[in-house]
């Protein structure tokens, strides 16, 4: 294996986990100052005089890896509440209280971040194949092929059945909020490992789930479900 180039993989994985986060962490809803400094210079981007500038990281083919999302305890009480049954889809596993869905595919653009251009993150991180079932009496919820797209916001989009029928292809199902994200680690195999992100039902996803349900004002807008952590192999 080459070494040299094993090493310019690692250190472009981690630079778009460590630009991920810092995009993530302006989804939150306070008035932090970071935000509204994105938020300028995301503006500034948009003048003629800002040129496409050359990526710092680029990662064509994202291979393996997975997503984990530890399910919160609200969340999971509140399913209960609403007689709402969890259940798997395809390659996704359900142990305990955390979901798992491997990355099947992606890529990732990453553009210095005090350079102007916006979004400095770019691209998408797939989950073919997988996803997880909702089942409230006679109704079944299917929601799966996550993708993740680390721009600003950064959202979780889904394809969304209802017994069956396709109800909404690439629907905006979750936001991701990364104000909790921990540093950045790589572990003995060589993974970057991303954790800390909440994972918070979209205020479309809020509605959609209140009415197929049935019960409005039953799931919230920003509702918690749980915080993922991404494991991206770099080797």
């Amino acid at each position: 294996m080459n070494l040299n180039k094993t090493t310019a993989k690692r250190t472009a994985v981690a630079a778009i986990a460590m630009s991920a986060a810092l995009g993530l962490a302006a989804c939150s809803s306070g008035s932090d100052t970071s935000a509204t400094d994105t938020s300028t210079s995301a503006a500034a981007a948009t003048s003629s005089t800002v040129s496409n500038p050359a990526p710092i990281a680029t990662i064509p083919a994202i291979s393996g890896g997975d997503t984990a999302v530890a399910l919160d305890s609200g969340f999971l009480d509140a399913l209960t509440s609403l007689n709402i049954t969890p259940g798997v889809i395809g390659t996704a596993t359900l142990d305990g209280a955390t979901l798992d869905f491997p990355i099947t595919g992606g890529t990732a653009t990453v553009y210095d971040k005090d350079s102007g251009y916006r979004p400095f993150v770019q691209g998408a991180i797939f989950h073919q194949g997988s996803g997880i079932s909702l089942t409230a009496g006679e109704n079944v919820i299917s929601l799966e092929n996550f993708v993740v797209v680390p721009s600003k916001p950064a959202i979780l989009f889904a394809d969304v059945s209802v017994n069956g029928t396709l109800a909404a292809a690439s629907f905006p199902l979750f936001n991701l909020n990364g104000t909790t994200l921990e540093p950045i680690t790589v572990d003995s195999s060589g993974n970057a490992i991303l954790t800390g992100t909440k994972v918070e039902v979209s205020p479309a996803a809020a509605e959609f789930l209140n009415t197929t349900l049935g019960a409005p004002g039953a799931v919230p807008d920003n509702f918690l479900v749980g915080v993922a952590t991404l494991t991206i192999p770099t080797a």
